[in-house]
């Protein structure tokens, strides 16, 4: 039978949004992420889930351990640019950022617009195709703040820049918008290989748009 797969349904799983640090040697580093959930009570442990194309994997993946902050609804575009457009290959996503502590493993984690973090240890990693499945041992969970946690409908409602929404002058170019982002390509055709050069996404997140 033919895979019937619908973008706009899966969407409608329920997400939040996160910012998953590490860190490596003397290297911060961090990534959004929109999957982490507590999956044992005794002993505690999480889920968190990331692209293994984004740097935060492989040092996580080395380093064996990593910290979740938890976003609330407080937060503005600007951190989301900050920890989820760049690669850490690149670019040192801490530099004059102050909105940040240490946990007790030592990798930081996000104080603003954040209403907690929780750290820990790996102790299992499921590859699953695009993504890897961190299983961690929690070692310590702080609350941060009473703000609500930010899901990501509400983000993509209130928080991601919308394509488009400010009335322009028609210029008769064709632009290829990714739905996750907001990055524009600009061109008649989007390259079957393309990836999304802020968030790491394929040509399957992208719709065509005229301007």
């Amino acid at each position: 039978m033919e895979n019937n797969i619908q973008k706009e349904a899966i969407f409608k799983l329920s997400y939040r949004v996160y910012v998953l640090t590490a860190r490596q040697g003397d290297k911060d580093n961090g990534c959004i992420i929109n999957t982490a959930m507590l999956v044992s009570e005794s002993p505690y442990k999480m889920l968190v889930s990331v692209n293994k194309k984004n740097y935060t994997y492989e040092m996580i993946k080395e380093s064996g351990e990593l910290c979740v902050s938890i976003l609330d609804c407080t937060t503005d575009f600007e951190l989301i640019k900050r920890f989820g457009f760049e690669s850490g290959r690149d670019t040192d996503k801490f530099s004059g950022f102050e909105a940040w502590g240490r946990a007790g493993n030592g990798i930081p984690y996000i104080t603003e617009s954040t209403n907690a973090y929780i750290s820990g240890r790996v102790t299992d990693m499921i590859d699953v195709g695009t993504h890897a499945i961190f299983i961690c041992e929690i070692a310590e969970s702080v609350k941060l703040g009473e703000g609500e946690s930010l899901t990501y409908a509400e983000y993509h409602r209130s928080v991601k820049p919308r394509a488009n929404t400010e009335k322009t002058e028609k210029t008769g170019k064709t632009v290829y918008v990714c739905t996750v982002c907001g990055y524009e390509y600009e061109g008649e055709e989007l390259p079957e290989d393309f990836i999304c050069p802020w968030c790491n996404h394929g040509v399957d997140m992208f719709e065509r748009v005229e301007k």
